[in-house]
C-alpha cells in the first residue's frame, strides 16, 4: 500500500474497544501443542471481517515469530463478548479445544489478551499508508483544530471517540 502524503488522523465517532490477543510459543519443538492455537486465529479474523454486523471494524497481526498477536478494533464490548461466547462462531470451539490441550501440554504455549474500552482516541499518521485505527476506520487530514495530539484527543473526548 502506498503512503498517503501529509498529516492524517482517524475519522470515527461512537463506542470503540481495542482488543489485543496473542500467544507465546514457549517450546518450539512441541508443534502439536501450539500449532492449533496459531492456526485458529486467521480463520477467526476472516469470519469477523466478512460479517459487518460482527462489530469488529479492523485488525492487524504483529509479534511474529515467537509471540504472534493481533490488535482488533470493535464497535462495542457487547459485540466483542458476544462473539467470544457464541457457540456457532469459530472462537468458542477453538477456546474449548485450547483449554483441553493446555491441561496436558503444560507450558508449551501461553496465551494472553487485553481489552481497552476507549473513551477517546488520538492518532496521527504522517506520510503513512492506512495503519492501525486509521486503517480500521477512515482517514481525514489533520485540520487546523487538530494540529497537536492534545487538541485531537480533546476533540475526541468531546465527540465520544
Amino acid at each position: 500500500m502506498r503512503p498517503l502524503p501529509g498529516r492524517m488522523t482517524h475519522a470515527y465517532e461512537g463506542e470503540l474497544v481495542v482488543f489485543m490477543v496473542g500467544m507465546r510459543i514457549n517450546r518450539w519443538w512441541r508443534v502439536a501443542d501450539w500449532w492449533p492455537a496459531f492456526a485458529a486465529m486467521p480463520g477467526m479474523m476472516r469470519e469477523l471481517a466478512s460479517d459487518p454486523e460482527s462489530g469488529m471494524i479492523g485488525y492487524r497481526f504483529f509479534g511474529f515469530p515467537r509471540t504472534p498477536s493481533v490488535i482488533q478494533y470493535w464497535t462495542s464490548l457487547d459485540k466483542l463478548y458476544g462473539y467470544a461466547s457464541d457457540p456457532q462462531a469459530r472462537h468458542r470451539p477453538a477456546w474449548t479445544a485450547f483449554n483441553r490441550r493446555a491441561r496436558v501440554a503444560g507450558d508449551a504455549v501461553g496465551i494472553w489478551h487485553e481489552t481497552f474500552p476507549a473513551r477517546a482516541a488520538e492518532s496521527v499518521y504522517v506520510n503513512m499508508p492506512p495503519t492501525g485505527l486509521g486503517a480500521a476506520t477512515a482517514l481525514q487530514p489533520v485540520g487546523p483544530r487538530g494540529e497537536t495530539a492534545r487538541a485531537r484527543l480533546e476533540a475526541a473526548r468531546r465527540s465520544g471517540v
